[in-house]
């Protein structure tokens, strides 16, 4: 379904006026979602189908996951996080995972973004160098 430019913009200023000092407020996108039900403008489906899409990607930029080949330390987690609400602000979801095959390092997953410092890795790019 194609979306018009009215939609779109009225899908971004909804989806800004869903947010609180950077980040998404629930209840925010929840009421605003009920109240353009409940009105139905012009268009409002191309409104909320634009609003999900928006909605989604933040929610995918703000979903952290960190693999790690053993149990990572409390110290370990806050530096971690320290760093990636540093670049990435705050409001982070981290999931702490722990993959064996991993044998070493950490992999770490931002919405699209992907940091892989594993040996895994290395001893694969090393494999397909030769």
């Amino acid at each position: 379904m194609k979306i018009s430019k009215l939609a779109q913009r009225e899908a971004r200023q909804l989806f800004r006026g869903c947010q609180v000092n950077g980040v998404l407020d629930e209840a925010r996108v929840r009421q605003a979602v009920d109240l353009l039900a409940e009105m139905k403008p012009h268009g409002y489906v191309g409104i909320l189908s634009r609003l999900h899409r928006l909605v989604k990607l933040d929610v995918a930029q703000r979903t952290v996951t960190v693999e790690n080949a053993v149990e990572t330390s409390p110290q370990q987690a806050a530096a971690i996080k320290a760093g990636l609400e540093k670049h990435y602000g705050t409001g982070l979801e981290i999931n702490f995972s722990v993959n064996p095959a991993l044998i070493g390092g950490l992999r770490i997953q931002v919405g699209s973004d992907l940091y892989d410092g594993t040996v895994r890795t290395r001893l694969e790019k090393l494999q397909q160098s030769f």
